[in-house]
């Protein structure tokens, strides 16, 4: 959209990273003719393994599916890999570019002790979503995904903004938009309230005992 106007205000949601991208000049002053909303910054990796950590402490290597041809994907794996070594593991890279890679990186990480998954947004994990969520079954992996409707799949648990919510600002945005303030003035929110959600059944079939302090944290706990 932007290669065809600089002109016609755009609204995004659920963009992340958009200065890195190159759709903004800066999140506090866009610049141009795109503003929006976006889902998280790349701190709440460090977060992602915290939770990891305290769903499943024997943890200590963690898988990280990403798309490595995003800014996102190389970017938020080299932020979580330099916040692994404060919480005791040690982040490798996964590939998610087709079902074959997925399950080869998964199943290689499976035949090492204490491991589990960190899975990162992106088109590629939302179209194989259910085949990594089937994955970290089989291999009884202590899984977090960067989005609710992943628990709601059988994931073991999530944590990330609403989408909903971001749409809902979005059509604010528009609004204001349409009484005349520019994109260029408005600037690139992030969220200011991020969702856990926690799946007791998967978290039983693999075998793990959710501690109390985490349940008493949850936004959603699905039995």
């Amino acid at each position: 959209m932007l290669q065809l106007t600089r002109t016609i205000p755009i609204v995004f949601v659920i963009v992340a990273d958009p200065v890195g991208a190159g759709f903004v000049d800066s999140l506090a002053r866009p610049g141009g003719n795109a503003t929006g909303f976006t889902p998280f910054d790349y701190s709440i990796g460090a977060k992602w393994l915290e939770l990891l950590k305290e769903i499943a402490p024997s943890v200590r290597r963690v898988g990280v599916l990403r798309d490595a041809a995003l800014t996102l994907g190389t970017a938020q794996f080299a932020a979580i890999q330099a916040m692994a070594p404060t919480v005791g593991v040690k982040a490798t890279p996964i590939g998610v570019r087709d079902a074959g890679e997925i399950e080869r990186g998964i199943g290689a990480l499976a035949r090492m002790s204490s491991a589990g998954l960190v899975v990162i947004g992106s088109a590629l994990t939302v179209v194989h979503r259910r085949s990594i969520i089937d994955l970290a079954a089989r291999y009884k992996l202590p899984a977090i995904y960067y989005e609710r409707l992943a628990a709601h799949d059988g994931g073991l648990l999530s944590y990330g903004a609403s989408y909903q919510d971001q749409y809902r600002l979005g059509a604010g945005y528009v609004d204001r938009i349409l009484k005349g303030e520019k994109p260029a003035d408005l600037p690139v929110q992030a969220p200011t309230k991020y969702e856990l959600v926690i799946n007791l059944k998967t978290a039983k079939a693999i075998g793990l005992t959710v501690p109390p302090s985490l349940l008493a944290r949850a936004d959603e706990v699905i039995e």
